[in-house]
């Protein structure tokens, strides 16, 4: 029996990384005799770094920048990769939402500008590319905070600089580019999502009340990204707003397109090109994954889907274990799982279990292992 394993975080318990080994070492000790892979996963949020890390061989580069908030700075950094003269950034690490206490969100103040003075930080070895990974943002600021580290200005209606941050993105009447705004090398977005920039389903009224985002909040920041989307079309001749995943990380991915000549990828298959994760399919009998949740969303840009969507061109058996199933059999069922394991039921979660999840995770793996052999 081949095996290769490829899990999401558990956030808040266990990281991917920590997950592959619970699981290969209870292989190890039940089915000695079976190959099991480790291959850890993301999908371009908040980890994406330290997966890719713990993958391929690369140069963790520490910086440090202005946090989410911008009076603070914290320590963050990049990945860079010598061979092809690539660094990935992952954005959580400097504008991210776990970086500032629950009590102190408000994306009025937040701003991304800590995430452009890293990518200027990489831009100092002349990559060929960058790599963004733009999930677990604190901010809605359009990306227009990561534009102004690099070198972009943003002007009210009396010309004045605007501030950080969404009071400031209320405030953008004129865009003006740097010199060298067309110098910067191939930029590439991983994304995980699919919400377009403003409206119902954009950055401000989907994701802004989880960061901080008062429903007064959320009416004025989905104005200012409108107003935003406006000039952008005008500079661009792109209705970028519309693009599918453009509100991502609060609109850092519109930001990104409009300002960086930025593309949007699917951060789930970038990850997995990265680490290798089809090759080490190849010739495998299952592919087990997981994450905190098995939901909808799972099928729909997450690890899972793209672990499905590979599984199903090498013709390999799909198993998830998450710490909650919350889709009814049947819907797992065709989405192309064989075999699903919630840690817990759902509704029953306390605090408490979070210290339980390894254990359980083992013992989800022990009852999985049973199943794969008959």
């Amino acid at each position: 029996m081949k095996i290769v394993l490829a899990f999401d975080s558990f956030k808040g318990s266990l990281t991917a990384q920590e997950a592959c080994r619970v699981v290969s070492s209870t292989f190890a000790s039940i089915r000695p005799s079976w190959k099991v892979i480790s291959k850890p996963m993301a999908d371009g949020g908040e980890g994406t770094s330290q997966t890719i890390l713990s993958a391929v061989h690369g140069e963790w580069c520490p910086c440090r920048v202005m946090g989410p908030l911008p009076d603070r700075q914290v320590e963050a950094g990049y990945i860079w990769f010598p061979e092809d003269r690539t660094a990935l950034i992952e954005m959580a690490t400097a504008s991210g939402i776990t970086l500032i206490p629950e009590s102190h969100l408000n994306p009025m103040l937040t701003t991304t500008y800590g995430t452009g003075e890293l990518m200027m930080k990489a831009l100092e070895r002349q990559p060929r590319r960058i790599l963004l990974a733009v999930g677990g943002s604190a901010t809605v600021d359009g990306g227009v905070g990561a534009a102004m580290a690099l070198g972009w200005r943003f002007l009210d209606a009396a010309g004045r600089e605007v501030e950080l941050g969404g009071n400031g993105l209320e405030q953008i009447s004129q865009i003006i580019s740097p010199p060298d705004c067309g110098s910067l090398p191939p930029i590439e977005v991983l994304c995980d999502v699919t919400n377009p920039l403003c409206g119902e389903r954009g950055a401000a009224v989907v994701y802004g009340p989880q960061k901080g985002a008062t429903t007064d909040m959320v009416r004025r920041l989905d104005l200012a990204l409108s107003r935003l989307a406006h000039l952008m079309k005008m500079r661009t001749g792109r209705d970028i707003a519309a693009e599918p995943g453009a509100g991502a990380a609060g609109g850092l991915a519109a930001g990104a397109m409009a300002f960086m000549g930025a593309r949007l990828v699917h951060g789930v298959e970038a990850v997995m090109n990265v680490c290798g994760v089809e090759k080490a399919m190849q010739g495998a009998d299952w592919v087990i994954t997981g994450e905190g949740r098995l939901d909808h969303q799972s099928f729909q840009g997450k690890v899972v889907s793209g672990i499905v969507n590979a599984a199903r061109r090498n013709h390999v058996k799909v198993a998830v274990i998450a710490g909650q199933i919350a889709l009814p059999e049947r819907e797992w069922r065709d989405g192309g799982v064989e075999q699903a394991y919630g840690l817990v039921m759902p509704g029953t979660f306390t605090p408490e279990m979070i210290k339980q999840t390894a254990q359980r995770l083992e013992n989800s793996v022990r009852v999985l292992a049973a199943a794969m052999s008959g």
